[in-house]
């Protein structure tokens, strides 16, 4: 059997793993980020800390409760924003209660003119990792373009957040593939510094 260029084998993980996300109940999926949230905090936390989190779309892993964790502990919250097709997402600072507004495809995002931050830690959504610290996202490489660029500024964590069955033995990765230092999902923190 001939292997399938990369892309054609990310699409193909990608189709399958949305379809089991999207088949885990609401709550489901409500149990596991309160048991996210309830263990210790993964990462040592400072007042200056910035922790970069995400409003959940779809099935995708709802971090709130882990960044109120955050927030408790004094670390200062962010949410991306979309500046265009092709380009790194920003972060923007942003506190609960602070309004949203509907960004590119819907996505909820701080206002336009809430400061940019640079995160310490960033909580990444996805749709299957493995323990080498791949990830599959929607395809377009948001996050892949935003950790390569955070890096080249600072040292920044990415943590991934996921329900354990998003697990996959491989996911297919080339050089623009950006590596999850974490995963937290309801069963384990796996640590793959």
């Amino acid at each position: 059997m001939r292997a399938l260029p990369i892309d054609t084998a990310k699409a193909e993980l990608r189709r399958m793993a949305l379809a089991r996300r999207d088949a885990l109940s609401a709550e489901g999926g409500s149990t596991a980020a309160n048991a996210v949230a309830a263990r210790p905090l993964p990462v040592e936390t400072r007042p200056s800390t910035v922790v970069s989190g995400y409003i959940p779309i779809r099935s995708e892993f709802d971090p709130q409760p882990l960044m109120r964790r955050f927030a408790e502990a004094g670390a200062q919250l962010a949410l991306p924003c979309v500046t265009g097709r092709g380009q790194p997402l920003v972060m923007r600072a942003w506190r609960f209660g602070e309004p949203l507004v509907s960004g590119q495809w819907g996505l909820r995002e701080p206002v336009a003119d809430a400061p940019e931050v640079l995160p310490d830690f960033l909580l990444v959504p996805l749709a299957a990792f493995d323990r080498a610290g791949h990830r599959i996202g929607y395809g377009a490489g948001y996050y892949d373009m935003t950790i390569a660029r955070l890096r080249a500024l600072k040292p920044v964590t990415a943590i991934g957040v996921a329900f354990a069955m998003q697990e996959v033995p491989q996911v297919p990765a080339d050089e623009r593939d950006a590596r999850l230092d974490l995963v937290l999902t309801e069963r384990e923190v796996i640590d793959l510094r």
